[in-house]
């Protein structure tokens, strides 16, 4: 989930929204005519002509304090993400029981059902590489959470989900945000040894979750979640040779062992917060198969994005399309929500405001949040319900006419309702199948 830390130009401008018209038609020629080369090895799911409708299962196995305030709340204002959850209690042993408590409560085998009753086909479980090593290495992150990976899928198998495995947090912060496990500063992409340890990480992970007991469960793995491209050239050019060598680590997790056998993952890589066709020829057809870009399409990052109408919200989530057809590979919308305000408590990070109402660092005075702190959503009048279900029916048609499909962040929140797939659904706003539809209103 992208929360920026920075108030700058140039990050503005990455989050504005393609002004490229609207125009629903037959997807690109270049996915559908070499379908068959694309789909190079057996994923267990037919990506590429079925579209993904799916939910990320956010603040679960990393902490994201606007999706979870009450597990924050308690602890000293210096404990803002899950680094310094683990670095700055001086009980470890306590603080690991709320963690694991956490982690035995917040998503259950229950959510498992309740989101394949609501016709999605794939979850996206955000993770963080101290998963994967050792826990002097994961230090000061607290270890654990692999066994509750295991238990998702065994969950996944049981109600028929697809699980995409999201390397969410990257040893150094690939963007500074919270939503990698460390806020502050990207330090990952100056770091040669993090990037390269990364890299090992994404192959153990494909090694594994490649083995034949998974197949048909988990079938897709997102190499690293968006890191920070608009930091610097030099950044960029780093994100950009790890995306390549990741994607052929995880497309040949054997290589190490002289084995050159393909995984059967779909390979999902970042759009690094660049427009789509940045990605031109990075991974052409036959030589890389079964990949796909991940878009991030949210309209509340920044001040012009808060001020627009609701209408103008359509207009730009229509006009999204455009960006998704210039991709070179299958793009899936893999977070959007249905906010669009930016006032939901600590949304931008545990202390900081809102752009909305101008508490955020450098922002201005839009209105007031106190209207918009979205709670349940017990209290949203009817107009804005029906705004809320207009607008879910056109980022969700817009994602599938101009791409392979979409995933929501996230299925359940605390307190913020608009960003809540299952307060939608108990609201209203959200239908309980995905693909009947009020309306359209792109042109």
């Amino acid at each position: 989930m992208f929360t920026s830390l920075l108030s700058i130009p140039l990050l503005a401008s990455l989050l504005t929204i393609t002004t490229q018209s609207y125009q629903a038609s037959a997807a690109p020629a270049h996915w559908n005519q070499t379908l068959e080369a694309r789909q190079g090895v057996n994923t267990g799911f037919p990506y590429g002509s079925e579209k993904v409708r799916g939910v990320n299962l956010g603040g679960w196995l990393l902490l994201e304090p606007f999706i979870t305030p009450s597990i924050f709340d308690p602890l000293d204002g210096s404990i803002v993400d899950e680094y310094t959850f683990g670095q700055n209690q001086g009980d470890r042993g306590a603080a690991e029981g709320r963690l694991r408590q956490h982690w035995d409560s917040w998503i259950t085998r229950d959510d498992f059902y309740q989101i394949r009753a609501a016709g999605l086909n794939h979850v996206r479980l955000p993770i963080g590489y101290w998963a994967f090593v050792s826990a002097d290495e994961a230090y000061p992150y607290i270890t654990g959470s692999k066994e509750y990976l295991y238990r998702a899928i065994s969950w996944a198998r049981e109600t028929g989900l697809k699980v995409i495995i999201d390397l969410h947090g990257a040893p150094g912060s690939q963007n500074g945000f919270d939503n990698s496990g460390q806020r502050g500063s990207a330090n990952w992409g100056y770091n040669q040894g993090d990037v390269q340890r990364t890299k090992e990480i994404v192959e153990g992970i494909s090694r594994e979750f490649s083995d034949p007991q998974y197949y048909g469960v988990v079938t897709a793995l997102a190499i690293l979640n968006e890191p920070a491209g608009f930091t610097s050239s030099s950044y960029l050019a780093t994100t950009r040779q790890f995306t390549i060598d990741a994607y052929y680590a995880a497309r040949y997790p054997w290589a190490s062992q002289g084995n050159n056998a393909k995984s059967g993952l779909l390979i999902i890589y970042s759009d690094a917060f660049q427009p789509s066709n940045y990605w031109n020829g990075v991974f052409n057809y036959p030589d890389a198969t079964d990949v796909a870009l991940d878009n991030h399409v949210y309209q509340v990052f920044s001040p012009a994005e808060n001020q627009r109408s609701w209408g103008e919200h359509l207009t730009s989530a229509c006009n999204s399309g455009g960006n998704l057809r210039a991709s070179p590979n299958w793009p899936i919308v893999g977070e959007w929500s249905l906010a669009v305000y930016d006032c939901a408590r600590w949304l931008n990070g545990r202390g900081i405001g809102a752009r909305y109402d101008g508490s955020y660092p450098g922002s201005y005075y839009i209105g007031s949040c106190g209207e918009w702190n979205t709670g349940s959503g017990q209290g949203f009048s009817n107009d804005y319900k029906t705004f809320l279900r207009d607008y879910f029916d056109t980022q969700t048609q817009t994602w599938e006419n101009n791409g392979q499909g979409w995933i929501y962040w996230s299925w359940k929140m605390e307190n913020a309702a608009e960003w809540s797939y299952q307060a939608g659904l108990n609201g209203g706003w959200i239908p309980y199948n995905p693909t009947e539809h009020n309306g359209y209103k792109c042109s």
